[in-house]
C-alpha cells in the first residue's frame, strides 16, 4: 500500500524583499557607525571626566551656549574669534608668528599651529593673548575635532583633534617654537560648557599649556581642555 502526499511547494522570496532587507541593515550598520562615538562618550568620557559650568552672557544680553547665539554663531566654528565672544584675540608680537605641535600616542607630528589666526580649518590657532611656549603662563591652543572615523592627523585640520579625548595622563605634548623643543606632560582632561572662560585663564607659577576642542565628536555641545604642564630641564 502506497500513499501520495501531495507536497506544498515553498514560496521563493521575492528578491526585491531580499535587496530591501540588505539595504536597511547596511542602513543601520551606517548609522551606528556615526553615532557610536557620540554615544560612547556620555556613557564613558563624560563619566570619567570632570565637567563645570560658568554662565557667561555676551553683550547682547544672551547666553553664548543659547541656542540663538550658537545658530548664529555655528557657520562661523573655523573662526576661534566667534568661541569666545566676551574675550576676543589679542594682536600678538613675537619673533615668529607660528610654531609646530606633536602628539606622539595620538599620530599627530609637526601640525601647524598659528599665532593668533583666524582659520581652524588651515592649521591649529594659538588663541592671541596667552603666553608663548616655555613662557611662564598658559598657552592655549584650538584645534577641530569630528568624528573620529574621519580623522586625518596633520593631513586635514578640521578633523586633527578629534581623537583629543582618548589622550591618556602623562602623555607627551611636543611644541617646537623659535628653534627651541618644549616638551609638556598631560596632567588632567575636563570637559566644560562652551561659555566657560577657565581656558584662557593664565598662571605664572609654571609654564602650562590648554588644547581646546568640541565634544562629543562631531558636534559642538561641549568643550574639552586638555591641560599639561612644561618639564623643565
Amino acid at each position: 500500500m502506497y500513499r501520495y502526499v501531495k507536497a506544498v511547494p515553498r514560496r521563493p522570496i521575492p528578491r526585491p524583499v531580499v535587496v530591501s532587507y540588505g539595504l536597511m541593515s547596511i542602513g543601520f550598520i551606517i548609522i551606528l557607525w556615526t553615532l557610536w562615538p557620540i554615544v560612547s562618550f556620555f556613557f564613558t568620557d563624560q563619566i570619567v571626566l570632570a565637567k563645570t559650568v560658568s554662565a557667561i552672557a555676551d553683550f547682547t544680553g544672551l547666553t553664548i551656549g543659547s541656542p540663538v547665539a550658537y545658530a548664529a554663531n555655528e557657520k562661523n566654528t573655523t573662526d576661534p574669534n566667534t568661541w569666545f565672544p566676551t574675550s576676543p584675540q589679542k594682536k600678538v608680537s613675537a619673533p615668529v608668528n607660528s610654531y609646530t605641535l606633536s602628539i606622539p600616542s595620538l599620530g599627530i607630528t609637526d601640525a601647524s599651529v598659528i599665532i593668533a589666526g583666524d582659520d581652524l580649518g588651515k592649521s591649529l590657532i594659538h588663541y592671541g593673548g596667552t603666553s608663548l611656549p616655555g613662557e611662564y603662563g598658559n598657552t592655549v591652543i584650538f584645534g577641530h575635532s569630528t568624528l573620529p572615523q574621519f580623522f586625518r592627523a596633520t593631513k586635514d585640520y578640521k578633523s586633527i583633534f578629534a581623537t583629543l579625548p582618548t589622550i591618556k595622563i602623562g602623555a607627551n605634548i611636543n611644541l617646537t617654537y623659535d628653534g627651541l623643543s618644549y616638551r609638556y606632560i598631560v596632567t588632567e582632561k575636563v570637559v566644560v560648557e562652551p561659555t566657560d572662560l577657565s581656558p584662557l585663564e593664565q598662571r605664572f607659577d609654571d609654564s602650562y599649556i590648554t588644547l581646546v576642542t568640541c565634544v562629543p565628536p562631531g558636534t559642538y555641545l561641549y568643550r574639552l581642555n586638555v591641560k599639561a604642564k612644561l618639564v623643565r630641564i
